[in-house]
């Protein structure tokens, strides 16, 4: 016990726990806005047991990377369609890949399922179209999809499986203590729930850019990423996606002014 309580592992659980906050945004904008596809009754029993479930599943996942790391890190097979389609796929790829494309399915149908309701009420009368152990599923998978890249990138801090634990549960914590309030904040601003979706979009395309180069980065070897059509694979950098983030966000703030600063004055002339 008295091993764990060193300086140098206070300053690590700090990092990991600032880590998977970052990490963890998307994560809590999926759950938020997934869990309103359950019945209205039950959508906080959805987001708070989704929640509780993925984070226990959540540290069985850290055990079992942190005691398979170097068997996951080996490429599964190799690709060699010279021209077309080359390089290794491991473990890592196949979430990423996994992942992204459920991530891209996944908001592309609800942009799609928003864009064909005509009216706020129909859009409402069709939430109780899943059942809340179907979104709780989809929930607790997503969340271990999302946490595969934050464990991994917890474990390039440390290897104290005590620490990762701890950090995981705390970030679990937060998701819990978040996730009604920004499911009120999506419903009582619609407009922020497409944002949410398209934020999601390029987290979809984020993962599949991960993908290139998981193996590559697992076995130290830059020969072993992926290459469609002869252009290699490269993932988005993370400050680029937060940039991104924070751009969208803004224009939407800002044209959510605009159009209310318009309609005030249009009602100004009216009367």
């Amino acid at each position: 016990m008295a091993d764990l309580l060193t300086f140098e592992n206070f300053t690590n659980l700090v990092m990991l726990i600032f880590l998977q906050a970052v990490l963890g945004f998307d994560n809590l904008l999926y759950i938020s806005i997934e869990s309103q596809r359950a019945p209205v009754a039950q959508q906080r029993a959805v987001r708070f047991w989704g929640i509780i479930i993925a984070v226990a599943l959540r540290v069985v996942l850290l055990f079992i990377v942190v005691s398979l790391i170097d068997r996951l890190s080996e490429p599964l097979f190799t690709l060699a369609w010279d021209g077309i389609l080359t390089g290794a796929v491991n473990f890592a790829t196949l979430i990423y890949l996994i992942g992204g494309v459920f991530i891209i399915h996944t908001a592309v149908k609800e942009i799609g399922h928003m864009l064909s309701v005509e009216h706020l009420e129909a859009d409402v009368a069709n939430k109780d179209g899943k059942s809340a152990a179907s979104v709780i599923a989809l929930i607790v998978m997503m969340n271990l999809i999302f946490s595969f890249d934050s464990i991994l990138s917890a474990i390039a801090i440390t290897d104290v499986f005590v620490i990762l634990a701890i950090a995981i549960v705390a970030s679990g914590i937060a998701m819990l203590v978040l996730a009604d309030t920004v499911t009120v904040f999506l419903q009582k601003n619609r407009m922020f729930e497409v944002l949410g979706l398209f934020i999601l979009l390029i987290v979809g395309v984020v993962l599949l850019g991960e993908s290139g180069q998981a193996a590559a980065h697992a076995m130290h070897d830059p020969t072993l990423a992926l290459h469609v059509f002869g252009h290699e694979i490269v993932p988005m950098s993370k400050s680029t996606f937060y940039f991104s983030v924070v751009v969208l966000v803004a224009v939407e703030v800002i044209q959510s002014g605009y159009s209310r600063k318009l309609a005030a004055e249009r009602a100004a002339r009216n009367h």
